[in-house]
C-alpha cells in the first residue's frame, strides 16, 4: 500500500489530507468517495513518522505469528492432492476436502484461502505464491511445472517425494547435531552457574589484594556482574535484536543478499547451502527438461525455487546467457558454480541431445555431495566443539587461579 496526500478545497478553503492506497489511480477513486469538496491534487508522498513506527510494530507482530506449516502435514496434503488429481477430481474440491480434513491449522487456512482464490479466477500456483513464506519455493515451482505440462498429478507425486527427502536429511542433520548441541548446553549451563555463584566467593578475595587483575579474571568479573546485574536487559535486548534482525531479512533485500552472501563464506555452512542448492536447481531442471519446456523458460522455474540471493543472481545469468542466444554450457561456467566434470557431462548431453538424461546424473552426484555432508556433519563439528569447550575451561582456570598464585607468591615474600 501507497500513501498518498489529497490537497481538497471545500467551502473556499483548502485542506490536506493523508491516506493509503494500492496505485493512484485508485487514489483518485477513493478521494472522490472519502472527501467532500472539489479534489485539486493527489500525490504520493512519505507517510507520517506515527504510521511508519505503527507499520514496523505491526510487521513485527506479525514475523512473530507467522508459523511454518508441520512438513508431515504439508507431504501428506500434496500426496492426497496428486491422487484426487490423477482421479480427475478438481483442484478447487480437492483443496476443499483437504482443509477440512488436515489436523494442522495454518495449512488449513491456507488451502481454503487457495480454494477461494482458484473459485474466483486465480491459478493454483499465483494464489500458492501468496503463501511462499509457509509453503516454500520448491512446492511453488513444482506446482507451475505442473501447470506448464499440463500433468499436475505427476508433478505434484515429484513434489511430495522431494519434500519427503528433504524432511529426511533435515531429521538426519538434527541427529548429527543432537551430540554436540547438547554438550554446548550442558556446558553454557555449567558456565553461567560457576559465573553467578562461585565467581562472585572469589570476588571479596580479588578486591582484597588492591592489585591490578589479570585479563582472563577481569573477564570473568565482568561477565559475571552483566549477568547478576543486567541479566533481564541482556535477555530483553537479545529478543529485540533478534526481531529487528529477523525482520531486515525477510523485508530488507540488500540486508537478505550480505547475510546470504555471510553464509557462503562460513565453514561447514556454505557446503550444505550449495550443495543443497545446487541439488535442487538441478533436480526441478531436469524434470522440466524431460517434460519437453524450452530451456530458457526452465531455467526461469528452477532459479525462482533457489533461496540463497548470491546464488540465484549468478543462475540467473544462465537464464540471460540462453536468452541472448548462447548454450547453456557457456552460461553455467560463468557462473563459477559448476565444476569442470559437470560442465562436461552436460555439454555431452547438449550435444547428444540427451540434456534430460545427464542433468538426473548431475542432480544424483550433488545429492551425493550433500549427503555426504550431512553424514560428516557430527565429526566436522566435533573441533569446534572442543576448541570452544577448552577456551571456556582455560579461561575460568585462569580468571581464578591466577589472582590466587599472585596471593600465594605474596605471601611467600612476607616470609
Amino acid at each position: 500500500m501507497k500513501y498518498f496526500n489529497a490537497t481538497v478545497l471545500a467551502k473556499g478553503t483548502k485542506s490536506e489530507h493523508g491516506f493509503y492506497a494500492e496505485s493512484k489511480k485508485e487514489a483518485h477513486y477513493l478521494a472522490k468517495i472519502k472527501f467532500t469538496g472539489i479534489i485539486i491534487k493527489i500525490d504520493e508522498s512519505s507517510p507520517p513518522f506515527s504510521d511508519q513506527i505503527l507499520k514496523l510494530k505491526d510487521t513485527l507482530l506479525k514475523n512473530v505469528k507467522k508459523k511454518k506449516i508441520k512438513q508431515d502435514a504439508l507431504i501428506a496434503a500434496i500426496r492426497q492432492l496428486a491422487v484426487m488429481a490423477n482421479a480427475g477430481i478438481s483442484i478447487h474440491d480437492s483443496l476443499k476436502e483437504l482443509a477440512n480434513s488436515t489436523d494442522d491449522k495454518n495449512l488449513e487456512e491456507i488451502l481454503s484461502k487457495v480454494a477461494e482464490d482458484i473459485n474466483s479466477g486465480l491459478s493454483l500456483s499465483d494464489s500458492m505464491g501468496n503463501f511462499r513464506y509457509q509453503l516454500g519455493n520448491l512446492t511453488i515451482a513444482m506446482i507451475q511445472l505442473g501447470e506448464k505440462t499440463g500433468n499436475m498429478a505427476e508433478s505434484l507425486h515429484s513434489l511430495a517425494d522431494m519434500l519427503e527427502e528433504i524432511r529426511k536429511n533435515i531429521i538426519k542433520f538434527k541427529k548429527a547435531m543432537a551430540y554436540p548441541r547438547n554438550v554446548m548446553i550442558a556446558m553454557a549451563i555449567a558456565f553461567t552457574v560457576l559465573i553467578s555463584y562461585v565467581v562472585p566467593k572469589f570476588k571479596s578475595i580479588f578486591a582484597k589484594l588492591g592489585a591490578d587483575l589479570p585479563l582472563p579474571t577481569k573477564i570473568l568479573l565482568g561477565m559475571e556482574q552483566a549477568i547478576n546485574n543486567y541479566g533481564l536487559e541482556v535477555i530483553s535486548i537479545i529478543i529485540v535484536f533478534y526481531m529487528i534482525f529477523k525482520y531486515l531479512l525477510e523485508h530488507v533485500e540488500k540486508f537478505r543478499f550480505g547475510f546470504h552472501q555471510f553464509l557462503l563464506k562460513v565453514y561447514l555452512i556454505k557446503g550444505i547451502i550449495m550443495y543443497a542448492t545446487l541439488s535442487r536447481f538441478t533436480l526441478v531442471f531436469s524434470e522440466l527438461i524431460k517434460a519437453g519446456i524450452p530451456i530458457a523458460e526452465a531455467l526461469e522455474t528452477s532459479v525462482a525455487m533457489v533461496d540463497n540471493l548470491p546464488l540465484k543472481n549468478k543462475l540467473n545469468g544462465v537464464r540471460t546467457a540462453v536468452e541472448k542466444g548462447g548454450t547453456l554450457t557457456n552460461g553455467l561456467v560463468d557462473t563459477g558454480l559448476f565444476e569442470n566434470m559437470i560442465i562436461q557431462m552436460i555439454t555431452a548431453g547438449e550435444s547428444s541431445g540427451q540434456l534430460d538424461a545427464m542433468l538426473e546424473k548431475v542432480t544424483d552426484y550433488y545429492k551425493m555431495k550433500f549427503d555426504a555432508i550431512i553424514d560428516g556433519l557430527s565429526e566436522a563439528i566435533e573441533p569446534i566443539m572442543l576448541a570452544l569447550i577448552a577456551g571456556l575451561v582455560i579461561l575460568m582456570a585462569l580468571g581464578i587461579f591466577l589472582p590466587m598464585w599472585d596471593m600465594g607468591k605474596a605471601a611467600k615474600g612476607r616470609h
